[in-house]
């Protein structure tokens, strides 16, 4: 387990040295996993990995807008039950899924530190969407145990997921601020909305120009920064209210195949999750890494789950 943390973070800094050096644009990657936390489990959102590209774009100067960023994505998160080992269909607590996707996201950040961005995903959910041989390379590459499960998992469908996120700066002091934070989900494959609060403790920034919004790219020098660089801690309680999960429920339009050992499950309305990580930031790299925690999401789900993530960005022109 220490190997693949390790590991993880030497792909995340080599990956750096491959670009110039500027700040009008970003590459980064994300690698999320329970097995992170040390606890020694591997249920529920066990692996997810994401490849991220954004570029500023030109702002008006008497605009309100004070960064614009376009970007595009390519993720993919797998799921299973309690266990990547299940000995029969009755221990599968989870449904077993893997969703795969491409993006891209428009991210408005406006002067008053209220920040609006708007993505479109497509992406598959069942065997096409690679999880099972993605989850067997992991574990033969690392040792980990042999795999018994897939063979019950979401049916394959086509998904198409449109998203908006929404923050807003409440109050602040000199080393403590609170934001509202909210997104809203529409699609074949999720739909449902979430809200709650984002508290900052340290050196951060304006929403325009921070970790906290993916928003540290700019084509223009942002002069007006509270600080030079980043670093603080942040905690992120949010009740989710969930009105569709592919990953769960299986595709919106696929029909049910009387042959097929596909398992689904009852999702649950509600989930509260809690974030808690620090961000940071040192001349073109930026860090994020965080631990969170989610109720359980399925109605059978014996735990409630939790994982950690870890985001290195390098900016680049």
């Amino acid at each position: 387990m220490l190997n693949k943390f390790f590991f993880t973070l030497v792909c995340l800094l080599g990956c750096t040295t491959l670009f110039a050096q500027q700040h009008s644009q970003e590459f980064g990657i994300q690698t999320d996993n329970d097995s992170y936390l040390g606890q020694g489990s591997d249920r529920y959102y066990t692996n997810g990995i994401f490849f991220y590209y954004r570029k500023a774009l030109k702002v008006a100067d008497a605009g309100k807008l004070q960064n614009k960023i376009l970007g595009i994505e390519l993720g993919q998160k797998m799921f299973n039950a309690q266990s990547g080992y299940v000995r029969d269909a009755g221990d599968v607590d989870r449904p077993f899924a893997a969703y795969t996707y491409v993006g891209g996201t428009l991210n408005l950040l406006y002067k008053n530190e209220s920040t609006l961005k708007l993505g479109a995903q497509i992406g598959l959910v069942g065997p096409a969407a690679g999880g099972e041989p993605v989850q067997k390379l992991i574990h033969n590459t690392f040792g980990f145990y042999t795999l018994n499960g897939w063979q019950y998992q979401i049916r394959n469908d086509v998904e198409l997921n449109l998203s908006a996120e929404y923050n807003k700066l409440l109050a602040r002091a000199s080393w403590a601020d609170v934001s509202l934070a909210s997104y809203a989900n529409l699609g074949t494959g999720f739909t449902g909305a979430g809200l709650g609060p984002l508290f900052r403790l340290g050196n951060f920034n304006q929403l325009f120009n921070s970790i906290s919004t993916q928003s540290t790219a700019s084509l223009t020098p942002q002069s007006n920064l509270l600080h030079k660089q980043e670093l603080f801690f942040y905690y992120k309680p949010q009740i989710n209210a969930v009105v569709y999960d592919a990953t769960i429920q299986g595709g919106l339009f696929s029909s049910h195949d009387p042959n097929s050992l596909e398992i689904t499950g009852t999702k649950k309305t509600f989930v509260f999750s809690q974030q808690f990580g620090v961000g940071f930031s040192f001349t073109r790299f930026t860090f994020d890494v965080a631990a969170i925690f989610h109720t359980r999401e399925v109605e059978t789900m014996v735990h409630s789950h939790q994982w950690a993530a870890i985001t290195g960005v390098y900016r680049f022109k």
